[in-house]
Order: structure tokens, then C-alpha cells, then sequence
């Protein structure tokens, strides 16, 4: 049965493009005659009632715009069986029919437990770190790599001058996503990433190699590799007379999360358009407990109980690929 007023939120870490979805949620919802409501602070809004009407005047001009007009928090509690009967009643309360919830893996769960509630939950992939399963790609991480190369562009031009070595750390706390396609797309000499642990003696071996060909090299290390950008390149200064580069300058830039708050590429604002518009299209048509993705090009649904709990793998090829290219 199609919906008459439905809830969005945006939920976990803020991704550029969040904004396009939130758009084309609310304007294909209005194109069903369905009324939106937008929650703010994910979760801890649900939980609190915090929301307000969304229309299409309301949502226009936000497109373009960086984070999550609606907010974002994490809430723990959110695992309580009765922090989640709490969120059902404020659904309950504003007479919604369905929900709408953009985000990752920790915001998918979120979803889920919900949808295992009995709500009408659609999830939209949108994680900076790619990691959802179900999706070639998630809302974000174009943009996030693209901050990452410009960085590593940048740097590359300081290291060649002033003949340092630069480890650069971008955002993947559990997955190297980020890392492993800026590293191949940015030309970076090495990389470290959680999934693929290093030999650190042998990895700062090769580095130094690369140094005394180049003269200049460039590291990506995801901050969930171990030892990180910071302790790789501590090591190196310790090491620089076991490799005979004595005169070696060393520097560690951590990106941080100055990668979430990037105006979305072109990339992510179509392809949250597209994700947000098909999200509200499956709950005018009764669909529901599932997650919007992508998979070659074509938007797809996946059950939300395939996707919690599950973390995508990189992808083999292009990890061979950078291996070989840095060999």
C-alpha cells in the first residue's frame, strides 16, 4: 500500500551528496502525492522527535551543498531493543508510514532493526568509506577520493622540490576504499591499507628505494592501517642510516576529516539523485526492508538483512594492480 507521509534521515558520518538524496527523496515522494518529514540528527532525532514538514520549496538549493542539511549523530543506545520501540512511537506519533535512511553500515543496522520492528524502512547507500556490500559504490567516496588526490597532487609538487618523502593518511578506520583508488588514481608509490598488512621493514625499504631513484616519493596509508602515517614515518627517520639515506626528509599529512566536508562531485550528486528518487519510487510501490545501490551503472535493491553485518571487500584487481604498478 503506497504511503501517505514519510520520515528521511541522514545517519553515522556525513557524506558529500547526502543533500542531492535528501532532494530527490522529498520531490519524488511529492510526485506520489506522499508528504516527507525530515528527522534531524539521525537516530538521536528519531528517538527524540526531533523533525520537522519537508517539501519541495524547503529542499531546493541544497544540491550542492556538503555534509547533511538534517544533521547527523551517532547513538549507541541505538542497539537497545527499547531505544528502538522509542524511535518506532515517535513514527507512530507523526503519523509516518515509511522511513527513509541514508547512510552506512552502523545506519544500515539501524534500518534494519527497525524494518525487524515491522516499519517500512529503504536504506541508501551513503558512506564516504564504501564498505557497503550491495553497491558498486556508495554516496561520498567519489568526492572523498577526489579531495585525496588533490591532496596527493599538491604534496607530490612539495615533495619534488624540497626532495621529501610525504606518507598521507586519508579516512578508512576499517576499510582502504579510499586509499587503495587514490593511491592507483594519485600515481602514489606505495600504499597501506587495513585489509592488506605490510611488513613495515620491507614496505619503508621499497619507499626508500623509490626516494633514491626519485629523489621525492609519495605514501597513502588509510588510518586503519597498522603501524599508521604517523608511526611509518617515525620508523623511516629512525632507519635512515640502515638505508644510508641520512639526508631522507620525512613528513606525515594526515587529511582528516577535511574529506567529508567537500561540495560533492558531479558524480555523487547524480548518483544520490538517483538512489533518493528510486528509494521513494519502491515505497510508493509498497516495496520495502531493502537497500538502494548501485551495481554497473543500474540502480539496484539489495535485502537489508544481506547487507548488516557485512563488510565489502576491496576489490583484487585493482589491489594487483597497484602492486604491480609500485613494483
Amino acid at each position: 500500500m503506497k504511503p501517505r507521509r514519510i520520515a528521511v534521515l541522514t545517519s553515522g558520518g556525513d557524506a558529500p551528496g547526502m543533500n542531492a538524496a535528501v532532494r530527490a527523496v522529498v520531490r519524488m515522494a511529492a510526485s506520489f502525492d506522499i508528504a516527507t518529514i525530515g528527522v534531524k540528527r539521525g537516530f538521536a532525532g528519531l528517538v527524540e522527535g526531533d523533525v520537522r514538514l519537508l517539501d519541495r520549496r524547503n529542499v531546493g538549493g541544497i544540491m550542492d551543498a556538503a555534509g547533511t542539511v538534517l544533521g547527523s549523530a551517532r547513538l549507541p543506545a541505538f542497539r537497545s531493543p527499547d531505544v528502538q520501540r522509542d524511535a518506532v512511537a515517535t513514527l507512530d506519533s507523526e503519523a509516518v508510514d515509511a522511513l527513509v535512511v541514508i547512510g552506512g553500515n552502523g545506519s544500515q543496522a539501524g534500518a534494519h532493526a527497525l524494518a525487524s520492528l515491522g516499519v517500512p524502512v529503504v536504506g541508501i547507500a551513503s558512506t564516504i568509506d564504501n564498505d557497503l556490500v550491495g553497491t558498486d559504490v556508495t554516496i561520498g567516496f567519489d568526492s572523498a577520493v577526489s579531495v585525496a588526490i588533490e591532496a596527493i597532487d599538491r604534496l607530490r609538487a612539495t615533495a619534488a622540490s624540497h626532495e621529501r618523502v610525504f606518507l598521507i593518511e586519508v579516512m578508512g578506520r576499517d576499510s582502504g576504499h579510499v586509499a587503495l583508488h587514490a593511491a592507483v588514481a594519485g600515481g602514489a608509490e606505495a600504499f597501506a591499507v587495513p585489509e592488506d598488512p605490510i611488513d613495515p621493514d620491507a614496505w619503508l625499504a621499497e619507499l626508500a628505494a623509490t626516494w633514491r631513484r626519485k629523489r621525492h616519493a609519495i605514501a597513502v596509508v588509510a588510518e586503519g592501517a597498522r603501524p599508521g602515517a604517523a608511526a611509518l614515518a617515525d620508523l623511516l627517520r629512525a632507519a635512515r642510516e640502515a638505508h644510508g639515506l641520512a639526508e631522507i626528509s620525512v613528513r606525515a599529512t594526515i587529511l582528516g576529516h577535511v574529506q567529508r566536508g567537500a561540495t560533492p562531485t558531479a558524480s555523487d550528486r547524480l548518483l544520490a539523485t538517483r538512489l533518493g528518487a528510486e528509494a521513494a519510487r519502491r515505497l510508493a510501490a509498497g516495496a520495502h526492508g531493502i537497500l538502494m545501490g548501485s551495481d554497473g551503472g543500474e540502480i539496484v535493491a539489495s535485502p537489508l538483512a544481506d547487507i548488516v553485518g557485512r563488510i565489502k571487500p576491496l576489490d583484487p584487481d585493482l589491489l594487483r594492480l597497484a602492486a604491480e604498478l609500485d613494483a
